[in-house]
């Protein structure tokens, strides 16, 4: 089977995460695609094959050398984002891309005007949406790619290599999907996600992270007998907001600039709620951040007592360079190999999280590497055909260059 068809075998499968679920996975339907991609593996001949009850997928491909080498993993996640409908994905192939307008559907249209990234594909084969749900690219693009390289390492004994571990996770897109990853049973001495977007980028910064709940507490009375009684949450959650600097938003900000993101707000008058998303690359930047959060609550509650507004602030995950420093041998590799493969780097920022962040601050380093998907998380996804090929390139010559590796 060739990379495109696998990957468009994934795109049929629903695999929606929900951050409102309690369960693991979110979804039931992710469970669905974890049975499929079990029994392919299997049928692919990996080794070690399982997947535990929250649907955590890991196998083998055997080493076919006996002189001692590291053990690696690709992993990548098999759920896609809420913001987005993945029911019913209709993809298809626009060949030999020109570099012009693609009418995904009656009305809907992406156009490199809009998304400026198309124009680096003029030339290729681009797997686009119908304009009515996302693609899956991130992170089935990444499976894809990942399966296709452990298949073509297996027909070709010549290229040497040492156990290479694969793993497929559910819940990344809600944060989840390093949770419950058993690092131990995986059992690699480092790893790479492959959930990068398009083709060279390689990222090992990432932001640090958290959650805010600010909780407006109200006093609901008649509005004609108000005066001096009345505490309106609405309008107090409006004063909150501004509290917080304007330019310093997700649309305000790039690179390094870290960033107060507004979730959501449920309002009313007796009580309102703000939900917050906190990043900066910089740990200290981060710990002022949550801390200015705390600053605005106090300043709040002098004005309207004590008690009035509450903010829960959790960290999520933190920048996994503090943990890849150390081990720069693992970007070192795949430096080189993108190289031999005839691809430039791209070495920047996430300003996001992966599961490798987490993973890094569990013992196991995990860089990311790109997948080639682009427009994450909506109807104008789209993924090349030629950067899924590249990719698998690169995967099967950092194994290759492993088997090298001198500690």
């Amino acid at each position: 089977m060739d990379i495109t068809q696998r990957f468009l075998n994934y795109t049929q499968f629903d695999t929606q995460s929900n951050e409102d679920s309690q369960s693991v996975p979110s979804t039931a339907k992710q469970l669905v695609f974890a049975k499929y991609l079990k029994e392919e593996l299997e049928r692919e001949g990996l080794s070690d094959v399982e997947m535990d009850d929250m649907g955590y997928i890991y196998a083998t491909l055997k080493a076919n050398t006996r002189k001692p080498t590291p053990t690696i993993g690709f992993i990548s996640h098999y759920d896609t984002s809420p913001d987005c409908s993945g029911a019913n994905i209709h993809p298809r192939i626009v060949k030999n891309y020109d570099g012009g307008d693609i009418i995904l559907s009656e009305g809907i249209v992406s156009s490199p005007t809009k998304f400026p990234e198309l124009k680096a594909h003029v030339g290729e084969d681009l797997i686009v949406t119908d304009g009515t749900t996302l693609l899956g690219a991130d992170d089935k693009a990444g499976i894809a790619e990942i399966v296709q390289a452990m298949c073509w390492l297996r027909d070709h004994d010549e290229v040497k290599h040492g156990d290479i571990r694969v793993a497929f996770n559910p819940d990344e897109e809600i944060g989840m999907g390093a949770h419950h990853f058993d690092v131990e049973r995986f059992g690699c001495d480092w790893a790479y996600t492959m959930d990068g977007g398009d083709i060279g980028d390689l990222e090992f910064e990432n932001f640090n992270a958290a959650s805010a709940k600010v909780r407006i507490k109200g006093v609901s009375v008649h509005p004609g007998y108000a005066k001096g009684k009345m505490v309106n949450a609405n309008r107090l959650a409006a004063e909150f907001i501004a509290l917080l600097p304007a330019n310093e938003t997700p649309e305000e900000t790039e690179g390094y600039e870290g960033f107060y993101h507004l979730l959501g707000i449920q309002s009313g008058i007796e009580q309102a709620t703000l939900s917050y998303i906190i990043r900066d690359h910089d740990r200290d930047r981060f710990e002022d951040r949550k801390h200015f959060i705390e600053k605005c609550v106090e300043k709040m509650n002098e004005r309207y007592g004590e008690g009035t507004v509450q903010a829960e602030v959790k960290d999520q995950y933190y920048n996994m360079k503090e943990k890849i420093d150390p081990n720069m041998h693992v970007i070192d590799i795949v430096l080189t190999a993108m190289q031999e493969c005839g691809v430039t780097p791209r070495v920047e920022p996430i300003r996001g999280g992966t599961d490798g962040a987490q993973l890094s601050f569990k013992g196991l380093p995990c860089p990311n590497i790109f997948a080639g998907g682009v427009n994450f998380h909506g109807p104008y996804e789209f993924v090349s055909i030629q950067v899924m090929q590249k990719a698998v390139e690169v995967i099967t010559k950092i194994c290759e260059i492993t088997a090298e590796f001198n500690d």
